[in-house]
């Protein structure tokens, strides 16, 4: 973009010296136009439809609404605005959650003036940017495969939300209308797809990573 269309950019972030910090870089750039502001996901819904920035810079960790529902949020009705998440946090966990609500690039506040500016662009151009804790994460995940419950099938949730509410196999036949052996396939299947040997520890586990609500 020119200094005469430059790219319009949004700060969201629940600390008022960041924003202030990000306001200063952004007037800095001559490219890049500082258009809004907001201190939590809410806000941001409701200053983005206002000021329709090109690209969010967007914290993660906020109170009311965090980055991450307000990433998917903006996406959904807003899909030509760029989001990068910009957050201290490196957890695995944050960084999927950011990505899988539509967050183009992750960065860390560490990260250097220039290449935060450059990462806008590449926004701005449909071009994703992830620091090197990030993308480090993100191949970990692959090499280590998705984790136990990731594959339960929509039937498999059900039967294992029985488990939870303590259903024996030929109980959980009759709650779900299925045959005995049907249900103790089930089990069966969850048990291996949990890796888990008994169903003491399947339901420990998806109570843990609250597989079952």
């Amino acid at each position: 973009m020119s200094e005469s269309n430059p790219i319009r950019v949004m700060i969201v972030d629940d600390h008022d010296m960041v924003r202030k910090g990000l306001a200063a870089f952004l007037m800095a750039k001559p490219d890049l136009a500082l258009v809004g502001e907001a201190c939590d996901g809410e806000e941001a819904l409701h200053t983005c439809a206002q000021v329709h920035p090109d690209v969010i810079l967007m914290d993660l960790v906020m109170p009311r609404m965090d980055g991450a529902a307000a990433t998917r949020a903006i996406r959904q009705r807003h899909p030509g605005v760029q989001v990068i998440a910009l957050t201290s946090f490196q957890e695995r966990e944050l960084i999927h959650k950011a990505l899988q609500a539509g967050a183009i690039s992750y960065l860390l506040k560490n990260v250097s003036v220039d290449d935060l500016a450059e990462a806008i662009r590449a926004a701005y151009a449909g071009q994703p940017t992830l620091a090197p804790e990030a993308a480090q994460a993100l191949i970990q995940a692959v090499s280590e495969g998705p984790p136990p419950g990731d594959d339960l099938t929509p039937r498999e949730h059900e039967v294992l939300a029985l488990l939870v509410e303590g259903l024996t196999n030929p109980e959980i036949a009759e709650r779900l209308s299925v045959s005995r052996s049907t249900a103790r396939a089930h089990v069966s299947h969850i048990l291996s797809k949990l890796d888990v040997s008994n169903r003491a520890e399947a339901i420990v586990l998806a109570l843990r990573r609250k597989l079952v609500t």
